[in-house]
């Protein structure tokens, strides 16, 4: 059995060909049981342990386990570390064991891509990234693979980590730290999230018509990035409906409140991508993307890892 470290993963995946293999595998679907949760008490606080399986029909199987320790950011720790194992379709022998942090968050960001190369505005130019972990520079390079994203801004609730973000991606982009939520908010094309938040902090009445905003971080019912107006102003998508309704803390705590219902999603990824159900309705309309992971995602970006290093993509 192989085991493919995080540099080899991160070579594997190029934007374009993740979020296209992300696409297919969407199209064709795959067997996703519902992924196990697991709170853990540690000394330290509360974690998780994430396993999520997922098998091709006549192909590919593959597994995620998967730790969150929230509070690793007081330790310049990554928040999640993990491992994937891939196994063949034919026998079920295991054939690697990949860097799960790296696919991860690869996957991530390039499912959130694909969400926006289907929903964002053709001429979004201005991206704002909300956080400042190990996701965020894997959404900027994300986004700017499908959209002609030209200024990014990023905000953190520590500005030292935002502007050493911004410096990193100077070179590329006209790209800064901002203090100003609200006001870079108002000027963005799409609007991502990447933290791990418990309160809200995006507000819907800061968002301009034709907005795209891309929900990431909160992946338990305890958690939002949103108050409850950014649902009832936009047209909301999802990456599916099992997680949205057992997972998506934005989407709980919108419906909880009075402001969104289940059955106003718009549709959920694969229906996008089968063009079974209809995206943006118009350039005006404000656009909301929220994902919290499927297994389908880990198994997309391994079978392409893989295939790339045994030179059968």
């Amino acid at each position: 059995m192989r085991v493919i470290s995080a540099e080899e993963v991160a070579a594997a995946l190029p934007w374009p060909a993740l979020v296209e293999r992300l696409a297919s595998t969407f199209r064709n679907g795959v067997e996703s049981p519902p992924r196990h949760h697991h709170a853990m008490q540690r000394p330290d606080g509360e974690a998780t342990l994430l396993l999520m399986p997922a098998w091709e029909q006549a192909g590919y199987i593959g597994v995620k386990m998967v730790n969150v320790f929230p509070q690793n950011a007081d330790h310049g720790l990554p928040a999640i570390a993990g491992v994937y194992l891939l196994s063949e379709g034919a026998h079920g022998r295991p054939l690697a064991c990949l860097d799960g942090s790296e696919l991860t968050r690869r996957r991530t960001a390039a499912a959130s891509a694909l969400a926006a190369r289907e929903l964002a505005r053709d001429d979004a130019e201005t991206l704002l990234v909300v956080g400042t972990g190990k996701l965020a520079p894997m959404v900027i390079e994300a986004h700017a693979a499908v959209r002609p994203i030209k200024r990014v801004r990023i905000w953190g609730r520590h500005r030292d980590k935002a502007e050493r973000l911004a410096a990193d991606y100077a070179g590329r982009f006209d790209c800064a730290a901002v203090e100003d939520l609200e006001a870079a908010t108002r000027e963005a094309d799409i609007v991502s999230c990447v933290t791990l938040s418990s309160e809200p902090l995006i507000r819907g009445a800061w968002l301009s018509l034709g907005t795209h905003l891309d929900l990431i971080g909160a992946f338990r019912p305890s958690m939002r990035e949103t108050d409850a107006e950014c649902f009832s102003r936009s047209e909301v998508f999802v990456d599916t409906y099992a997680g949205a309704q057992g997972e998506a803390g934005d989407i709980l705590q919108a419906i909880d409140e009075g402001a969104f219902r289940f059955d106003d999603i718009g549709a959920e990824l694969a229906e996008l991508l089968c063009n079974e159900k209809s995206g943006r309705s118009s350039n005006e309309a404000i656009t909301l993307f929220k994902s919290v992971g499927a297994s389908l995602e880990d198994l997309a970006a391994a079978i392409e890892v893989w295939e790339q290093l045994e030179g059968r993509a």
